[in-house]
C-alpha cells in the first residue's frame, strides 16, 4: 500500500516534468528553427502555425489533465460507504479504491498520473486527457524528427531510420559527433512515442467501454451489466455538447450524470 501511495505522488511529478521539458523544447529549439526560413510569410510561417497547433494540443490536454483532478468520481458517505462493503450484495458500480480510501459510484479505474479515481463524473474529461496527450507527444515527436533531421542531415525517407537512430546516435554521441542537447533530444523522442502510442491505445480501449455501457473495474471483476444502446452510452459520458468539449476543456454538461447531480 505504500507503494501505491508513493506512485500517486510520483507519478503525477512524472508527468509535470515531461510536460516542461516538451515546453521548452518547443518553445527554445523548435520554434526558433522554424523562424529561420525568410521567404516564410508572416501570418502563415511554419514557426506560428506550429505553436498555435501546440499550443492547441497541449492546452487541452492540460485542462482535461485539470478537470480529472478536480472532478472525483460521487464518493458514498462514512456510513453507507461502510454499508457498501458490508453488503452481501453491492451495486455492481460501487467499489472502494484502497489508494484513496474512499468508496465511489460507477468508478472505472484509478489513475495514477492524476492521483485520482476516474468515474462517471470525470470519465469524459479523462478520455480526451487522453486524446490530447497522445495528440500532443505524437505532434512533438514529428517536430522532434524534423529537428533533428535538419541539424544532423538525417533522412528519414527509410522506415528503419527512427528505429536505428538511437543505437547510432548513442555510438556517435560517445564519439563526440553529436552534442548533448542534440542526444537529449532524440532520448525524447522515443518517449514521446511511446506515451503517444500508450494514451492513444488506452483512449481507443477506454472508448470501447463505453460504446459498452461498461467500466473497467466490473470487466475486470467479471460483473455481468445490462448493455444499453451505444448512443445512449456515449451521450452519458460525453453529454449534449460534445463537441464544443473536443474544442474547449469543459465540464462535462448535458449528461444523465449532471442532470442527477441537479436533482
Amino acid at each position: 500500500m505504500l507503494a501505491l501511495r508513493l506512485l500517486n505522488v510520483v507519478a503525477p511529478a512524472y508527468f509535470l516534468c515531461i510536460s516542461l521539458v516538451t515546453f521548452a523544447l518547443q518553445l527554445f529549439l523548435f520554434l526558433p528553427s522554424m523562424r529561420e526560413d525568410p521567404a516564410a510569410a508572416r501570418l502563415c510561417s511554419p514557426a506560428l502555425l506550429h505553436g498555435a497547433l501546440f499550443l492547441f494540443l497541449s492546452a487541452n490536454a492540460l485542462g482535461n489533465y485539470v478537470l480529472v483532478i478536480q472532478n472525483s468520481p460521487e464518493d458514498l458517505d462514512a456510513c453507507q460507504g461502510a454499508a457498501a462493503r458490508k453488503a452481501l450484495g453491492p451495486p455492481p458500480s460501487t467499489h472502494f479504491c484502497r489508494v484513496c480510501a474512499r468508496v465511489t459510484l460507477k468508478q472505472d479505474h484509478h489513475c495514477f498520473f492524476t492521483g485520482n479515481c476516474i468515474g462517471s463524473r470525470n470519465m469524459r474529461n479523462f478520455v480526451l486527457f487522453c486524446l490530447y496527450t497522445s495528440l500532443a507527444c505524437l505532434y512533438s515527436m514529428v517536430a522532434g524528427v524534423a529537428y533533428i533531421s535538419a541539424v544532423l542531415s538525417i533522412s528519414f525517407a527509410h522506415p528503419l531510420a527512427f528505429l536505428t537512430l538511437l543505437p547510432t546516435s548513442i555510438s556517435q554521441f560517445f564519439s563526440g559527433a553529436v552534442l548533448g542537447s542534440e542526444m537529449f533530444v532524440i532520448l525524447m523522442l522515443y518517449l514521446w512515442f511511446a506515451i503517444g502510442l500508450a494514451c492513444a491505445g488506452f483512449c481507443c480501449h477506454q472508448l470501447l467501454l463505453i460504446l459498452r455501457g461498461q467500466t473497467r473495474h466490473q470487466v475486470r471483476k467479471g460483473i455481468a451489466v445490462r448493455a444499453g444502446p451505444w448512443r445512449k452510452n456515449l451521450q452519458e459520458v460525453f453529454g449534449k455538447r460534445w463537441l464544443l468539449g473536443l474544442l474547449v476543456p469543459m465540464f462535462n454538461v448535458g449528461g444523465e450524470s449532471s442532470k442527477q447531480r441537479d436533482k
